[in-house]
């Protein structure tokens, strides 16, 4: 069963600075389970088919301005039979004054009300972003995250291969460190994972032989950075001389993360070999196939040979722990 998660009013109140002008209990108490967002429009003529109450509502210029046409008593009434299916919160854009009955309905049915100064599409947007990020499903992996040259590397591999070592390697180069040891994924949307530390163990690095150290209180606050989307996944594992590892850059393997397909690389490793410079190259090389160039295929290309699909394999990994 899919784990359900929760934001509280207060948390939503700090990040999109809204004035609370009615709250029936603490806003700390009082939580948001959807991440979708609604403008009520056809509710407001009483047709509820279909209306999710778990979503949070959006009051602007056009709603406010269609029900001021009507009586106090008609606007109570329409609130009334709005807020009687029991939505979480009602956000007002604009900084517009809470009409008188708005404020008797929802106090009737406890509905927490509050307004921002953001025009009402700016409103949407910021809480529908802010939702997602906060609400989105989550699982935690070993591994370390950095920043390199702006792409996401995820950085997974047997317990011991040089993954923290190479992170503080990175970190003097001038890249950033999101998480070590436990990475907290977050699947935004259908084709985004967002990466970022859990709260306990955040800015810390553990270095055999040295011990725990504070990568933001030892390298300053430009090598840290709070999350970041997962671009790419480098496997590191000891060298193995009876494998075959590719060469060419014709094969795409792809590690099957919460249903989204991430790019992963195998860096076998052995003494001799920087492994920041080949995953500061890995960074770039992979930005570049984002922008649709291939280095293998160009050389192959320039020899004269033919690219066909059987040249070219792709491979997604399924069962990562």
């Amino acid at each position: 069963m899919a784990t359900e998660y929760s934001v509280s009013i207060k948390k939503i109140i700090d990040e999109l600075s809204l004035e609370a002008i009615y709250m029936p209990s603490d806003a700390d108490k009082l939580f948001i389970t959807n991440s979708s967002v609604s403008r009520p429009g056809l509710q407001l003529s009483g047709y509820f088919d279909f209306f999710d109450n778990t979503r949070t509502l959006v009051f602007g210029n056009s709603e406010l301005s269609f029900l001021a046409r009507f009586g106090a008593e008609q606007q109570f009434h329409v609130y009334n039979s709005l807020f009687d299916f029991g939505p979480p919160a009602v956000i007002i854009a604009r900084s517009y004054e809470v009409p008188d009955p708005m404020l008797k309905a929802a106090e009737k049915h406890k509905i927490p009300i509050m307004v921002s100064d953001d025009i009402t599409s700016g409103v949407v947007a910021s809480l529908v972003t802010f939702l997602n990020s906060e609400l989105a499903p989550r699982i935690t992996r070993h591994g370390v995250l950095v920043e390199v040259y702006g792409e996401g590397c995820l950085i997974i591999g047997d317990s011991g291969v040089g993954k923290s070592e190479t992170a503080i390697e990175l970190i003097k180069r001038g890249h950033r460190l999101i998480a070590d040891d436990a990475v907290e994924i977050r699947k935004i949307n259908t084709r985004t994972l967002i990466g970022q530390s859990p709260q306990n163990i955040r800015h810390f690095v553990e270095l055999r032989g040295v011990g725990i150290i504070n990568a933001r209180n030892l390298f300053g606050m430009g090598a840290i950075k709070l999350s970041e989307k997962i671009d790419m996944v480098i496997n590191l594992e000891i060298w193995d001389k009876s494998k075959a590892y590719d060469r060419m850059g014709l094969e795409n393997e792809y590690l099957d993360i919460m249903g989204i397909d991430i790019p992963i690389m195998t860096i076998p490793v052995k003494p001799g070999r920087n492994l920041s410079n080949i995953i500061e190259v890995a960074a770039m090389n992979n930005r570049q196939k984002k922008m649709g160039y291939n280095a293998a295929e160009d050389l192959l290309t320039s020899l004269g040979m033919e690219i066909d699909e059987d040249m070219v394999e792709k491979r997604v990994i399924n069962n990562w722990e």
